[in-house]
């Protein structure tokens, strides 16, 4: 299978999209077959938040290959309302200035380009909301 047809075949990373476990309420980001709290298999889908605090990062200052040219960068998990974490760079910041509980913003941009061939790929970064 080809990259592209890949990435257009996961919703969950171009349309802001989780699941809720109908039995329980769990949510998954991204989205499982079988709910690891009550082993319910009916979910729903429903769009994340947009808004999330950073609970915690990292800085890479050492970074692979592909990603050497925007060294050093942030990664970080941010909470949603709702109780989900999830792991996203962070970007469009000064990084030596962020700290944990910081409000970010999720926003949908390119991750990479498999040089070569020429594709790219896209997902989800956090931006801090005083940027």
């Amino acid at each position: 299978m080809f990259p592209a047809k890949i990435w257009r075949e996961m919703p969950q990373r171009y349309r802001l999209e989780a699941s809720k476990c109908k039995k329980c309420g769990k949510r998954y980001y991204p989205p499982r077959l079988i709910c690891a709290e009550c082993g319910g298999r009916k979910f729903e889908t429903y769009n994340l938040p947009e808004e999330a605090k950073l609970v915690t990062f990292t800085i890479i200052r050492t970074p692979a290959s592909q990603y050497a040219d925007e060294s050093p960068y942030a990664i970080g998990i941010g909470k949603f309302e709702d109780g989900l974490q999830m792991m996203a760079q962070i970007v469009d910041c000064d990084i030596d200035k962020l700290k944990m509980g910081q409000e970010m913003r999720l926003e949908f941009r390119k991750i990479q380009s498999d040089g070569s061939h020429g594709v790219l790929s896209y997902g989800y970064k956090f931006v801090p909301k005083w940027y």
